[in-house]
Order: C-alpha cells, then structure tokens, then sequence
C-alpha cells in the first residue's frame, strides 16, 4: 500500500450533500492531493524588492479597482459581451450544491486518463448517513457517478470507498482529453527486431518490483532549499552545469544496460 504524507487540511474548501434519489447526505469536501513544488516570488534582482500586480485598463492605463472590475466573454476581437454577478450565480449549476450521483459503475471500468483532483469527503454533522453511506460503498465495491461543481466549473465526477473515507475524484470532459492515436507521428513508429525487443523485455523483468511511493523525492525543492541555506550564511554559489549524457545507439545500449544490470 502506498504511504501518504500530506498533512490534513484544517478548513474544508466545499460543503453540501450527497445526493442519491431522495437521499441526502451532508458533507465537507477536504484537499486531498497538495501541491509542495517550491514557490518562488517575484522580486526586482537589484534589491529584492516585492513586485505587486495591478489590474491596469489597456485604453486609459489607470489602475482599476476590484470593486468596478467585472467578467466577460470576447465574441470577436475586442469586442466583449460583459456579465454581472447576479446574471452568472443565476446559470450556476444545481450541483454547486450538492453531489447528484446518477449511476453506480465498476471503479476499473473508468479510464484513469479522465482522473482530474481528488478531495476526501468527511461527515457534515451526517455521521449515522456518511456511516451507511460509506459502508454501502465498500461491500459493493462500486463508484458512484454524477455531478459537481466547486468554485465556477460543473465537472463530472466519481465517489468511491478509499482508506475508510468517501473521496471524490473529479473527471475531465471527453473533449478535454486526446486521443494519443491522433497523431501523426505515432503512425511512424517502428517495429522492433525480435532481438531488441528481447533485451527490452529482459531488462524489464529486472527492473520489476513493487511501487513505493516513498522512493520519490522533489530534487529541485531540496537543492533550492540547501541553496535558500547556503545564501542566508553569505556563503559563495559555484554554479555546476550537469554533465550532458551521451546519445547511444539502440542495441548498444539496450545489451550494456542489461549487462550493468545483471551484475547486480
């Protein structure tokens, strides 16, 4: 089983019920996946002084305030079609409140390519209808499937038993997603000689093993990190360009690859 190190979100960033005919089951929607990539601000290089964004007007270049600033649809270039807020909280789907599941499907019947955010749903003051809920979704092994919006956009979505919680996974539209068949490129591929692909096959079977997501780590993060270190004790940065790897040929590679392998 993977291992999961995220820390727990103290807020929810949704709440609202999960709805099934006439069953209704209050919850809060929690961050499941986090993003800890490093953020980096925008300074001016001189004196590290912040720089601030301001909403400047193209025509007149004055600052516009959030209180006049309003959002719009461009029908053609330069010409916009501007809506209020009343106008867009009135098109607002029925699902910015509610989860409307609609059908029950196999959870590996579902093409992980349409996967999109993950959010863990926890009991809104629900706990005896969540328990029910919950317990209903583990024995069947189903993944209920409907609808939900969080923020402005509709998405379809799945919820599903995971790690004793209900999550909900929202999906891409079909006309998000490519096929990888569509392009040309792909149709120039070539076929393998029975010998390279013999060695392709053997250094996979070497290279099995289990996943353990424990074995990746943000390099990138960790080297800023030392170097955020390094800089605050004044010390000097000798910057090192990586060595730049060398392009081998195909068989070449494949039978010294399986060589280094075997050896350990």
């Amino acid at each position: 089983m993977s291992v999961l190190k995220g820390k727990p979100s103290t807020r929810s960033v949704w709440t609202g019920r999960i709805s099934i005919g006439l069953v209704n089951v209050p919850v809060k929607a929690y961050t499941m996946i986090k993003d800890q990539s490093f953020s980096f601000k925008y300074v001016r290089r001189d004196d590290a002084c912040p720089l601030k964004y301001e909403r400047v007007c193209t025509l007149d270049r004055e600052v516009v305030p959030w209180s006049e600033v309003g959002q719009a649809v461009e029908v053609r270039k330069d010409e916009y079609v501007v809506f209020t807020k009343e106008e867009l909280d009135a098109l607002r789907p029925e699902s910015n409140k509610k989860i409307s599941l609609r059908k029950f499907v196999p959870l590996g019947q579902v093409d992980r390519v349409f996967f999109d955010k993950s959010y863990v749903l926890a009991p809104d003051k629900s706990g005896d209808s969540y328990g029910l809920l919950l317990k209903a979704f583990k024995e069947k092994g189903l993944a209920g499937v409907g609808t939900f919006t969080l923020r402005t956009k509709e998405n379809p979505v799945l919820v599903y038993h995971y790690r004793d919680s209900l999550v909900l996974t929202t999906l891409r539209y079909s006309d998000e997603v490519v096929d990888p068949r569509s392009y040309e490129d792909l149709g120039k591929v070539e076929e393998p000689s029975r010998e390279e692909l013999d060695i392709a096959l053997k250094i996979m079977e070497n290279l099995t093993g289990e996943f353990d997501s424990t074995e990746f780590k943000d390099t990138f993060k960790e080297r800023v990190e030392e170097l955020v270190e390094q800089k605050m004790k004044g010390e000097v940065i000798a910057v090192e360009e990586p060595e730049t790897e060398e392009v081998r040929e195909l068989m070449s590679a494949l039978r010294d690859t399986l060589a280094q392998l075997q050896k350990t």
